[in-house]
C-alpha cells in the first residue's frame, strides 16, 4: 500500500474538513483517529422520537467555503433551516425574567434590556476614538467601544455561553477578530459595519442557521465517506519526525505497530495531544501548545410534556449574564428551533452547565447538574412537572479558552512552524470553535498543504531530489 501525500492525525470536523478539501484537489490522504468513530465531539443520539446532540446542535453560516462544501457533498439538500421569526427570537435573563434581545435599532430603543444611559452610550459608539492594546481583553474592548451595560448584558453571556469562556481573560483579537478589524479599519464598529454592508450589497453571502434531518453527525458521516481518503480507526500516533520524503509517523493500530510516511502532516488533535507529539522535536512549540487551557462543559438534555411548560418557547432559547447568579450559561429550545427534534406534544430543552464561569461544575454529579438546570428553568419557563427523559453529555476538555495574550501565542506558534516544512496545525484552538469556522479553517489548511506539495514537487523535478529542506534546530523556550 503506497504512502499518502498527506497524513491527518485526528478525525474531528477540523481534520475531516481538511481531508475533504485535499481530496477535492486530487491529493491522497490518510486520517488517523484514536477513537473507533470519526467526528470528534460531534455526535447525534436518537431515542424514542427525540434527537439530541452531544456538542454542536446547528450551524450559523455566512462563509462561501461552507456553502461550497455543502453543495458538493449534497448536504445542502438535507438541511433543515431554523424557522423564520418569531422562532429565531433570542432571549436574555434580566432581573430573573426572560427579555427578548432586540434585533433592530427601533426595537433596541424600546427594549427594557438596557437603561437609557446604556442605550445612549451604545449609540455614541461612532464618537469613540480608536484605541486599545494588542493584548486587550474582550471586556476591555467592549467597555471601551460600547459601554459596560452591553458587556454585562450581551457580550459576557455570549462569550460565557457558546464559547464557555471568560471575557475578562479572553483575547479580543482572538475572540472578536471581525469587530477588532472594523475598529482598526474604520475607527468605529457601527460605521464599519454600515460601510461593509453598503459595499457588499447584492454580493454578501446569506446568513443561514440550520442543521440536518439526521442531526449534525450527518455532516461528519458525509465527510468520512470522501473518496480518496483512507481512514485508520483506533490508530494512535505515538511519534513523528521529519524524513527525507517529508514526515514519518509511528503509531499503534489494532493490527499492531505501524510506520507511515507522507510529504505533509496535519495535526488536528487537541492542544495537549499535539504538545505531547511535538515536544520531542520542538520544546518551544510544545510549551506553547501545552499552555492552552480548556473549559469543562456539561450538556443536560431535558424532555417534557409540552403542557408542563407555561412559556410559549417562541424562540431559540436564552443566555444568562453572570450577574444573574445562575449555574446555567444558557438553554436552547431545540423542539422550537427544529420541531422534528421531539415527538408531537413534547418539548426538548438543552442546557449548558459549567464553562469558565462555573469551573467547579466539572466535579458535580449528574444529579446535581440536573437539579441546577431545573432550579434555573422552573421560574423562568414556568415548568410544572419533572422531566420525562434526561440525557447528559460531559466534556471534561470541552472548548479551548482563547485567554491571555492569545494572538501573540498563535504568532509565536506560527513562527516556530516555519522551522518544520510540511507540518501543519489545524484544530479548534486556532481560528474559531464553531463548525463553520472549522470547515473554513480546513479549507485554509488544505490550501497551504496543496501549495506546499506543489512547491516540493517542483523543487524535486528541478533538482532531481525527492527531499524537502532539512529544518533548522529550533530554539528552546528554556
Amino acid at each position: 500500500m503506497s504512502d499518502p501525500d498527506v497524513i491527518v492525525v485526528g478525525g474531528g470536523v477540523s481534520g475531516l474538513s481538511a481531508a475533504w478539501w485535499l481530496a477535492q484537489a486530487g491529493c491522497s490522504v490518510e486520517i488517523w483517529e484514536q477513537d473507533g468513530r470519526l467526528g470528534g465531539k460531534i455526535a447525534t443520539r436518537q431515542a424514542d422520537g427525540y434527537l439530541t446532540e452531544r456538542a454542536a446542535s446547528m450551524m450559523l453560516n455566512f462563509r462561501p467555503e461552507v456553502s461550497q462544501l455543502l453543495a458538493a457533498t449534497g448536504l445542502d439538500v438535507g438541511r433543515i433551516a431554523c424557522p423564520s421569526a418569531p422562532q429565531c427570537q433570542r432571549y436574555l435573563v434580566r432581573g430573573g425574567r426572560l427579555v427578548p434581545v432586540p434585533m433592530r435599532l427601533g426595537a433596541l430603543v424600546r427594549s427594557s434590556l438596557w437603561t437609557l444611559g446604556g442605550k445612549l452610550r451604545l449609540l455614541a459608539e461612532p464618537l469613540v476614538p480608536r484605541g486599545g492594546r494588542p493584548d486587550e481583553t474582550v471586556s476591555e474592548f467592549v467597555v471601551r467601544r460600547l459601554g459596560r451595560e452591553v458587556l454585562e448584558t450581551a457580550m459576557e453571556p455570549f462569550v460565557a455561553g457558546p464559547l464557555a469562556s471568560d471575557p475578562d481573560q479572553a483575547s479580543a483579537h482572538a475572540v472578536l477578530p471581525r469587530l477588532v478589524a472594523l475598529e482598526r479599519r474604520y475607527g468605529s464598529l457601527v460605521i464599519g459595519a454600515s460601510v461593509r454592508r453598503f459595499l457588499r450589497r447584492g454580493t454578501a453571502p446569506v446568513r443561514e442557521m440550520f442543521s440536518f434531518g439526521g442531526g449534525m453527525a450527518t455532516l461528519t458521516r458525509a465527510l468520512a465517506a470522501t473518496a480518496g481518503v483512507r481512514f485508520r480507526a483506533r490508530s494512535t500516533a505515538l511519534r513523528l519526525e521529519p524524513a527525507r520524503s517529508g514526515w514519518r509517523l509511528d503509531g499503534q493500530t489494532p493490527a499492531g505497530g505501524l510506520t507511515v510516511r507522507a510529504r505533509q502532516l496535519v495535526l488536528s488533535v487537541p492542544a495537549p495531544a499535539a504538545a505531547a507529539l511535538l515536544r520531542p522535536l520542538d520544546v518551544g512549540l510544545g510549551h506553547l501548545l501545552h499552555g492552552i487551557e480548556y473549559s469543562a462543559l456539561t450538556v443536560v438534555h431535558l424532555a417534557f410534556d409540552r403542557s408542563a411548560i407555561r412559556h410559549p418557547l417562541d424562540g431559540l432559547g436564552f443566555l444568562v449574564p453572570r450577574g444573574e447568579g445562575l449555574p446555567l450559561t444558557g438553554c436552547q429550545w431545540m423542539s422550537s428551533t427544529f420541531p422534528s427534534r421531539a415527538p408531537r406534544g413534547k418539548a426538548l430543552l438543552t442546557c449548558y452547565v459549567g464553562g469558565a464561569r462555573v469551573p467547579q461544575a466539572r466535579d458535580w454529579t449528574d444529579g446535581r447538574c440536573i437539579d441546577a438546570a431545573m432550579a434555573s428553568l422552573e421560574p423562568l419557563l414556568g415548568i410544572e412537572a419533572a422531566p420525562e427523559r434526561v440525557w447528559i453529555d460531559r466534556h471534561t476538555s470541552g472548548l479551548p479558552l482563547y485567554h491571555g495574550a492569545y494572538a501573540g501565542r498563535l504568532r509565536a506558534m506560527s513562527e516556530r512552524l516555519r522551522s518544520w516544512p510540511g507540518l501543519h496545525l489545524a484544530a479548534n484552538y486556532w481560528g474559531g470553535v464553531s463548525v463553520r469556522d472549522r470547515i473554513a479553517c480546513g479549507h485554509a489548511t488544505a490550501s497551504r498543504v496543496h501549495t506546499s506539495l506543489a512547491r516540493s514537487r517542483l523543487s524535486a523535478s528541478v533538482t532531481g531530489l525527492d527531499s524537502p529542506p532539512v529544518p533548522a534546530v529550533p530554539r528552546s523556550l528554556g
